[in-house]
């Protein structure tokens, strides 16, 4: 019998602070709930600035949040060197409350390896949590390769290498741990990111949410400049210009750097009227917020990056029995299946009449919505996830000879 008591792990996490990072926190606590010890690093932000707190018996070190890159490597540099410094602090005093078995690594950036290699030198081992392709992220941000490009493509193989085990969100990621990280199968494990059903449930939200439109779209997520905000603008301009279909409002829930670009854009094309900025929901105020709308929407265009990934959002709308638009992206088929609509690629016009078809057909929504939840319900909750990442640990506790 496995006593897990004894082990220890740390995660380290750079881009978002814990416990808004979801899929960390679903991670770190069903961890906590198998037994083990879970310490995290990650930064401040978003009202995360306790230095140290406990949290469901989840210690959690926090750093004050790096200047984020938008181009250039000096910007790099400044961001990953300020989070590398105090990777290197923070994990000295988790190691003095308890010595660690196991760091994982939870990119981007493709750097903790150098964390997990200064450890290795007392037994430590890595666990790599493949959030995102960073060399396909990087295209997708900057619209180029170039120097940048082909370093990150070096760092990626490097946390590969590394490795002991590897943790990826979808079967994409895990052809690319093979094919490109050159890892051994079997040390490989599909971990989905995935809500926990019990709490994603359907319910009539908050209407006064709907501005009294008869149709609401609901956007959840990162405003950033690769989730393509800027073709979702085109698709309600043309939706409410050209298709008529004023009795609409868009309900856009999130935060990133690109935020008050997005509402330039909203107010260039004389929409304010129909979209509403909440910034960042938690909790019952997200679900007050998602459980309202018609249909959910995911703009994210078609890239290196968006065609293999997993997107939280979609599978958070089929959850709470939602109907989704997004582009034709190969990983958001897999997700959604029956329960989306497919525009062509990086097409406003077509997402748009996508969105009319739906306004159109209020059963098919129902039903669609139905299936999706559904499908989550049957094989993509977290309830079916927790097992794979339970036989991750375990997979690297026995390369350990740790049984």
């Amino acid at each position: 019998m496995t006593d897990r008591t004894k082990r220890h792990i740390l995660i380290v996490v750079e881009n978002l602070p814990v416990p808004l990072d979801r899929r960390v926190w679903l991670e770190a606590t069903t961890l906590k709930q198998a037994g083990y010890d879970v310490s995290v690093i990650c930064p401040m932000g978003r009202g995360w600035t306790a230095r140290h707190e406990v949290i469901e018996g989840v210690h959690i070190h926090r750093h004050t949040e790096p200047p984020e890159a938008h181009s250039g490597a000096v910007a790099y540099a400044r961001e990953y060197g300020h989070a590398i410094r105090h990777w290197f602090r923070l994990a000295g005093v988790v190691w003095k409350r308890r010595p660690f078995d196991v760091i994982q690594g939870c990119n981007p950036p493709d750097l903790i390896f150098l964390l997990a290699l200064w450890y290795r030198l007392w037994g430590v081992r890595y666990m790599f949590d493949h959030h995102d392709v960073c060399p396909e992220l990087f295209e997708a941000k900057f619209g180029k390769k170039g120097l940048l490009y082909r370093v990150m493509l070096i760092w990626e193989r490097l946390t590969f290498a590394t490795a002991s085990v590897s943790m990826a969100t979808n079967g994409s990621f895990r052809d690319i741990a093979i094919r490109r990280g050159q890892m051994d199968p079997d040390d490989v494990f599909v971990v989905r990111s995935a809500p926990r059903i019990e709490n994603f449930i359907p319910g009539p939200g908050n209407p006064d949410m709907r501005k009294g439109a008869g149709t609401v779209m609901g956007y959840v997520g990162v405003i950033g400049q690769q989730e393509g905000m800027d073709l979702l603008v085109l698709a309600a301009d043309h939706l409410i210009r050209k298709l008529g279909r004023t009795d609409v409002h868009f309900l856009i829930v999130g935060f990133g750097p690109h935020l008050e670009e997005v509402q330039r854009d909203v107010a260039a094309h004389a929409l304010e009227d129909h979209f509403t900025f909440t910034g960042a929901l938690y909790g019952e105020d997200l679900l007050a917020a998602l459980n309202v709308i018609d249909i959910g929407v995911s703009p994210d265009p078609k890239n290196a990056m968006n065609d293999i990934s997993t997107m939280n959002k979609v599978m958070e709308y089929m959850t709470l029995e939602k109907p989704v638009v997004q582009f034709d992206l190969t990983e958001g088929r897999v997700s959604a299946g029956n329960a989306g609509l497919y525009a062509c690629a990086n097409d406003p016009i077509d997402f748009a009449k996508k969105i009319a078809q739906l306004m159109d057909d209020p059963n098919g929504r129902a039903r669609m919505g139905a299936m999706g939840r559904k499908r989550v319900l049957n094989d993509l909750s977290w309830t079916h996830t927790e097992p794979q990442l339970l036989a991750a640990y375990d997979r690297i506790y026995a390369k350990m000879g740790r049984q």
